[in-house]
C-alpha cells in the first residue's frame, strides 16, 4: 500500500436518476496498489458508482478525482487515457469479432503501438487458453474463455487502475476462484484494483480493503481481514453467498 495521494477518490458524491437519490454522499478513497473491493446487494449502487468513476453518469455534487486531479464531467476517453479501465458485467464482448479484434480495442488509445506485442504475450502467458482461440470469434468461447478475453482486453489498455464489475457473475464455482487468483496475479504486478461484487467471502479473501455500499450509502469501511470478522457483514451477506 503507497502512501501520498490516493490514485482513485469519490469525494462527497451524490448521484440522481431524475427523482431517485442512487449515491448517497459518497466517499471512496484508493491508493496506488491496493486491491478494494465493494459489495453490496442489488440496487444497492454498485455499478452506477463504476459507471461515475468512467464519466457514464454524472454526480449532482461531488467530485471525482484521479491523481489529484479532479476529473468530474470529463468523457469517458478522457477518463480512460488517463489509465482507468473496466471489465464490464457479463463481460460485453464483440462477438462476432475475433478474439484478436476483441483484445485489440483495449488498445485503442494507446500511443506506444510498438509494444502491444509485448502485452499480447504477456496475455497468453497468463491465459494460454486465450491464445488458442485468438482467431476464434468471441461469441463462440464459453463464458470461463470470454472473461479471460474480457480481462485481457482490459489489460490491453495497461491501466492504473482496473475496474471489475461482478467478475464472478454466471461462472461456475471453480471458474470463480480461478478468476480471482487472476485478479489477484493483475494486483500483485502493481495494478491498483477495484472490484464491485456481490460475493463479498470471494472479493474480501483477496482484497486489502472494502467497502459495503447499501442502498446507495457507505456503511462499512474497513480492512478486509475485519470485515471478515464483522458480525452485522456475516449476517447481511455472507451469509447468501451462493
Amino acid at each position: 500500500m503507497s502512501e501520498g495521494t490516493p490514485v482513485l477518490e469519490f469525494r462527497g458524491i451524490n448521484i440522481h436518476y431524475g427523482p431517485v437519490h442512487v449515491l448517497k454522499d459518497m466517499d471512496v478513497s484508493i491508493n496506488a496498489g491496493e486491491l478494494v473491493c465493494l459489495l453490496g446487494g442489488n440496487a444497492s449502487g454498485k455499478t452506477t458508482t463504476l459507471k461515475t468513476i468512467l464519466g457514464m453518469v454524472q454526480p449532482s455534487s461531488g467530485d471525482v478525482v484521479i491523481d489529484g486531479e479532479i476529473v468530474t464531467g470529463y468523457t469517458t476517453a478522457e477518463i480512460v487515457s488517463r489509465g482507468v479501465t473496466m471489465v464490464p458485467e457479463n463481460r460485453r464482448l464483440f462477438k462476432r469479432m475475433t478474439v484478436r479484434e476483441n483484445l485489440e480495442i483495449g488498445a485503442y488509445l494507446r500511443t506506444d503501438r510498438e509494444n502491444l506485442d509485448a502485452e499480447l504475450d504477456h496475455i497468453f502467458e497468463m491465459f494460454p487458453r486465450v491464445k488458442e482461440r485468438i482467431n476464434q470469434k468471441a461469441g463462440t468461447l464459453s463464458g470461463g474463455e470470454q472473461q479471460m478475453v474480457a480481462v485481457g482486453r482490459a489489460l490491453m489498455a495497461k491501466p492504473k487502475v482496473l475496474l471489475m464489475d461482478e467478475p464472478s457473475m454466471g461462472l461456475a464455482p471453480v471458474l470463480v476462484q480461478q478468476n480471482f487468483d487472476i485478479i489477484q496475479q493483475i494486483n500483485d504486478e502493481g495494478v491498483t484494483v477495484f472490484v464491485v461484487e456481490q460475493n463479498a467471502n470471494m472479493a474480501l479473501s483477496i482484497a486489502d480493503r472494502g467497502y459495503v455500499l447499501q442502498t446507495g450509502r457507505i456503511v462499512l469501511d474497513d480492512t478486509a481481514e475485519d470485515l471478515l470478522a464483522n458480525e452485522d457483514l456475516r449476517k447481511a451477506y455472507l451469509g447468501e453467498v451462493d
